[in-house]
């Protein structure tokens, strides 16, 4: 059976068509007898058909909105995809929880030379000798154009040709768990991409003249619009068998309903977890610093396994960089890294100058720090800057060291963004690919006018039409065997083995963190800092100065990231320098 919810049109055709584009039959479609806007057919279509929805007798095919495939992209016909005819070797898969992991964050079409979900299989072993546990990937849904970050996606059920399409996905995931990493899809829910959108044609999918930052705002009050999310988010987890959704940007989802989109999400996803007896994690992307998103729902909250920590990659990038511009003035204070280390949010009700009012609410310390997804790099925080410079385009070496170590020492669950394991020399900026030319062109003017307001060069700022910004976007994977990029990497195996051995870095409670500021330079980033995890002391030196620390009796080195004299009780770090200690297991 074919349906579509169309309550927007009077008439709905269904067109089959051959692979070539050749009409082979069309069929009126029923509307449902209760009113609910709902278009049936019984017309039988086999595996890989391609067909589409002509509205109130126009000779404009369209999609369908829950198309599984579009071969010819998002304007073209969909195909008939059957999730469940794939082989899955990963029936004794029982999953992993976010407790204890590490994420690594990558976009498809930059990962690998081929950017495909294929080739990014070939790299997974990188992966697992690094010792990632989850793989977080940017959106993968059907967006219009060869390349995007995702998050123009237009058609949510269907995975982007480019990237090898449905079936390539399946086989990822499937490869993913035959190696122990469990896969976390991040999808966009607050809003559509500006062409290919064709589902206000269809229905109210969108709120008329409310618009969030990237377009117009999802229609949250229409319950036919809450089940295609809902529905989406159980495609991925049942059809694809993922482990996770990211949840972009959820302060844009404009929902008065009760429950809550997003705690209907949770109740939705937990059932389904049950059902399939392996944990499905859900984690937020929010801008509100609200700890409702993570609290159990018997306690208030929405449910979600965990949200992204905003405030504690502000703290760590102004004590690694000493920038202080924009949102980043706030966290010159000195007490940033202790608040967010120890308390999960900076901003816990206090003055926010970025903002120009008191934002946030205290985090309660029942809640287990892994629920706070922490980083020092992530795909908005480096390709959102003007030349989608990485930390390794300004810090040295022995500083991005000390980032390592910070990141994988934190309280939270730590992620990586792809490459930042060997400190990547290649930028990852802005790009996109759209068709019409007048989208393009709005595009490419809208970023150079916003970086020239801040005083940038426009000459200086990429073109994300131009195809060379995407192809300077793509890791080099030759750097990785180099000395210096080899050194980084080391460093990185050997911080993510002894988060796994030693269990004082994956304690779930805040309150074992304590923070003290050693020493303060007058500069954001000429601090030194000793972080007491339970009995462990990791100790950081980022002033100009050597610093000395006092060691409890019975502590060793643990890992150094540069030689560290020891004196009876007392350690010497030298600038730009860090180091674990601790009583040997």
């Amino acid at each position: 059976m074919i349906s579509v919810w169309a309550p927007r049109v009077d008439s709905v055709r269904l067109r089959r068509l051959t692979p070539a584009g050749v009409t082979i039959s069309e069929h009126d479609l029923e509307a449902a007898d209760d009113g609910s806007g709902w278009w049936r057919t019984d017309v039988a279509m086999a595996e890989g058909e391609r067909y589409g929805f002509l509205l109130d007798g126009s000779t404009e095919l369209r999609p369908d909105p829950r198309s599984r495939r579009q071969p010819r992209g998002v304007h073209g016909p969909s195909a008939l995809f059957d999730p469940a005819r794939f082989e899955w070797t990963d029936a004794s898969w029982t999953g992993r929880p976010l407790a204890g992991g590490v994420v690594y964050e990558l976009h498809v079409g930059t990962f690998t030379p081929e950017g495909t979900l294929d080739a990014l299989i070939g790299r997974l072993d990188h992966l697992v000798d690094l010792g990632v546990t989850h793989i977080e990937l940017l959106p993968v849904n059907a967006f219009s154009g060869r390349w995007n970050w995702g998050y123009d996606g237009v058609l949510w059920y269907a995975v982007h040709e480019g990237y090898g399409g449905p079936a390539a996905y399946q086989r990822l995931v499937d490869a993913a768990h035959a190696r122990g990493i469990a896969v976390i899809q991040d999808v966009v829910y607050n809003h559509l991409g500006p062409s290919g959108n064709y589902l206000p044609e269809f229905g109210p999918y969108l709120r008329d003249g409310e618009h969030t930052a990237w377009g117009e705002s999802v229609k949250l009050d229409e319950s036919a619009v809450r089940e295609f999310i809902v529905e989406n988010a159980l495609m991925w987890l049942r059809d694809l068998h993922v482990d996770g959704l990211r949840l972009d940007a959820v302060h844009a989802l404009h929902d008065e309903g009760a429950p809550h989109i997003l705690e209907e999400l949770a109740e939705r996803v937990d059932a389904l977890a049950v059902q399939l007896d392996r944990p499905l994690s859900l984690i937020a992307e929010s801008d509100l610093n609200d700890p409702t998103l993570i609290l159990p729902r018997e306690a208030g909250g929405y449910g979600l396994t965990a949200q992204w920590s905003d405030d504690w990659h502000h703290a760590v990038h102004v004590a690694l960089t000493g920038e202080t511009e924009g949102y980043y003035a706030d966290f010159a204070a000195p007490d940033a890294v202790v608040k967010v280390s120890q308390g999960g949010f900076f901003h816990d009700g206090t003055f926010s100058s970025f903002r120009g009012r008191v934002h946030g609410a205290p985090l309660p310390p029942e809640v287990p720090a892994w629920r706070l997804v922490t980083f020092a790099q992530d795909h908005d925080q480096i390709g959102n800057r003007a030349a989608g410079d990485r930390l390794a385009a300004s810090l040295s070496p022995e500083r991005l060291a000390v980032a390592a170590v910070l990141t994988m020492t934190a309280p939270g669950t730590p992620m990586l963004f792809m490459g930042e394991e060997w400190g990547a020399s290649t930028p990852w900026q802005f790009f996109t690919s759209h068709e019409e030319p007048e989208l393009a062109k709005a595009t490419a003017e809208g970023r150079i006018a916003e970086f020239a307001r801040m005083g940038w060069d426009p000459a200086l700022v990429p073109d994300p039409q131009d195809p060379a910004t995407f192809e300077r976007s793509h890791l080099d994977w030759n750097e990785v065997g180099d000395d210096s990029h080899a050194a980084l990497l080391d460093l990185y195996r050997r911080l993510i083995a002894l988060r796994r051995e030693r269990p004082e870095l994956t304690d779930p409670e805040m309150s074992k963190t304590r923070v003290e500021v050693v020493k303060d330079e007058g500069a954001p980033d000429a601090r030194a800092y000793r972080i007491d995890r339970g009995e462990l002391a990791v100790l950081v030196n980022l002033s100009a100065e050597d610093v000395e620390y006092e060691l409890a009796p019975d502590s060793r080195i643990l890992l150094e990231t540069a030689p560290c004299p020891t004196v009876a009780r007392t350690i010497s770090l030298p600038p730009e320098s860090a180091v674990i200690v601790g009583p040997q297991p």
